[in-house]
């Protein structure tokens, strides 16, 4: 019996949680990917087409598969179609192409009354043309990731402009365009078994000046218990229930406004962090869930006595990563503290304004906010990163 994982390029979450959990739970596991040579000669990779179905399906007859799974945004309907012929447990693969889609997601919300966000899809090559009261907006590619090709248009001309500046890239992607949710964004963050759901947490999100949506800086903040009963019933209408999920969302006058749902993990080495500040194998977890687990059979923690910071090191302006800092754990006092290269010395890359900017990824955990933050601080005036132009 084998695990099997499907991806793209190689991932934090893959190579740092997802393989050493299956290690650590006894599986062989081979990760299917359409581009094995960029990942590590280490990892037990087999090329596959795994944008289709049908193919990974195909991948995993050599070794009968325990699970299927990915934490891919891009290969969630692809994986949970497959685990569903192949008799595995998964995801909804409706579910799973409604989260991607942005457009029908939030008809989806909209029809079961939850909420209502005035959104407007563009094809491929339609022109840019939205009611004047949209404004101020947010233009975004339909199937998205993150923050990737998100921007904030004041008008009609800055639309143009930016629906123009992408298509120049992506002539074939489809764009939505919908109302800018003003608020300080938040994340909840859940594991289900497809039955029951649960809140494994959720962060305060500070973003970088518009008009990109790029995080700078996460602080550990669950959700209340109001906020979260109307987030489960967001999640409900679009079907999600199994395997990890990580949401996005403001607070406007007490409710609820939906950013986005992605149906994995958190990303950009969050999960890492989220699993060490719950003292828990979270990526065990998923891979338990998706073997057939109840989610009552695993031990996850009912409240959480510490804080947690995150800070993104952004690159401001292109060039080489002439020196920068490599893996670091420590401990100060009460507080542990980490930092992760996210960019290698001697790579070139324009600045973007986006997460492409990422050098490198700093957390504290501790016993309360201020200590963490003041052990964060001191512990990045330390650190160097140096781009030359």
């Amino acid at each position: 019996m084998r695990l099997y994982i499907t991806a793209l390029n190689p991932t934090d979450a893959v190579l740092d949680g997802f393989l050493p959990a299956a290690a650590s739970l006894g599986l062989p596991v081979t990760v299917l990917t359409d581009r094995p040579g960029e990942w590590p000669p280490t990892a037990p990779v087999a090329r596959c087409a795994v944008r289709e179905a049908a193919a990974v399906v195909a991948a995993t007859t050599s070794d009968r598969p325990a699970a299927l799974l990915s934490n891919s945004d891009h290969l969630q309907e692809v994986t949970a179609t497959a685990a569903r012929e192949l008799g595995l447990p998964g995801k909804d693969p409706d579910a799973a192409r409604l989260c991607k889609d942005k457009a029908e997601a939030r008809q989806v919300i909209a029809a079961a009354g939850l909420e209502r966000v005035p959104t407007v899809a563009l094809d491929p090559g339609a022109p840019p043309v939205v009611p004047g009261g949209m404004f101020p907006a947010v233009v975004k590619p339909r199937a998205g990731v993150a923050s990737e090709d998100a921007y904030l248009v004041a008008d009609d001309r800055e639309l143009a402009a930016r629906v123009a500046e992408i298509r120049d890239r992506r002539p074939d992607v489809a764009l939505v365009v919908e109302e800018y949710l003003t608020g300080e964004l938040r994340t909840y963050d859940t594991l289900g078994d497809g039955t029951a759901l649960t809140c494994v947490g959720g962060w305060r999100t500070h973003l970088g000046p518009p008009p990109t949506f790029t995080e700078e800086s996460l602080d550990w903040s669950p959700p209340a218990e109001q906020t979260e009963v109307q987030l489960r019933a967001r999640l409900d209408a679009l079907g999600v229930g199994f395997g990890a999920c990580h949401t996005e969302y403001v607070i406007q006058d007490g409710r609820v406004r939906l950013i986005e749902v992605n149906y994995r993990l958190i990303g950009d080495r969050m999960d890492l962090i989220l699993a060490e500040l719950l003292g828990v194998p979270l990526f065990e977890y998923v891979i338990r869930l998706h073997l057939g687990e109840p989610l009552a059979a695993l031990d996850l923690p009912t409240a959480v006595d510490r804080h947690a910071r995150v800070e993104y090191v952004c690159a401001d302006s292109s060039g080489r990563l002439v020196a920068a800092p490599g893996g670091l754990d420590l401990v100060r006092g009460a507080v542990r503290l980490g930092c992760r290269p996210l960019r290698e010395v001697g790579r070139v890359a324009d600045h973007t304004g986006t997460n492409r900017d990422y050098l490198a990824v700093l957390h504290a955990i501790g016993p309360d906010r201020g200590s963490v933050r003041a052990s964060l601080a001191a512990f990045r005036r330390d650190l160097q990163w140096t781009i030359a132009e």
